[in-house]
């Protein structure tokens, strides 16, 4: 509300979850919640199906104004996308997209979910990149709709894997220039 008012500028968030499923908009999202176990269960405003957040994934929520940008929130996603390919290069990591997929893809399976709200031509919601968190938790729920199996996580793509905090800073670089 405030981005949408003009009181503060373009605002990125980067983080690491406590444990939780977030249940997007898609229609029967819910049903792909298999065995939540301990960990809470929230809806929230994105676009998109069910995901986890917990340790081991960077989080980051970009709140951006496109209204002095191109309106186009495909664009915005693909901006997104773009951000986590580039991080991923910088760490001699080739990784990339799906034409039929949201998010960023390595060998196959999807290191990356992407997931957005907009009001007034102001994001919210972001990317989820998955470094090092325990399998166990996508084993849980079809991520986005899709079996398990196409999660994937850094560490089995580069070791070793980079801690979180080394990668906050250059997220959020790539996140500016994109």
């Amino acid at each position: 509300a405030r981005r949408i008012a003009g009181e503060i500028p373009d605002t990125v968030l980067l983080l690491e979850h406590a444990p939780v499923f977030t249940v997007g908009r898609a229609r029967d999202a819910a049903a792909n919640i298999l065995d939540p176990g301990e960990a809470p269960v929230v809806e929230v405003e994105r676009g998109g199906d069910v995901t986890w957040h917990g340790p081991g994934q960077l989080v980051a929520y970009p709140i951006v104004d496109l209204r002095d940008r191109r309106e186009d929130l495909h664009l915005h996603m693909h901006s997104l996308e773009e951000a986590v390919i580039r991080l991923l290069a910088d760490l001699g990591v080739p990784a990339g997209r799906d034409d039929r997929n949201t998010g960023v893809w390595l060998a196959g399976s999807k290191v990356c979910s992407i997931g957005i709200a907009c009001r007034r031509w102001v994001t919210w919601h972001g990317l989820a990149l998955n470094l090092e968190p325990a399998p166990h938790w996508f084993r849980r729920i079809n991520p986005c709709g899709f079996d398990s199996a196409i999660m994937t996580r850094l560490a089995d793509h580069l070791q070793p894997c980079p801690p979180l905090e080394a990668l906050v800073q250059p997220l959020a670089d790539h996140l500016a220039d994109t």
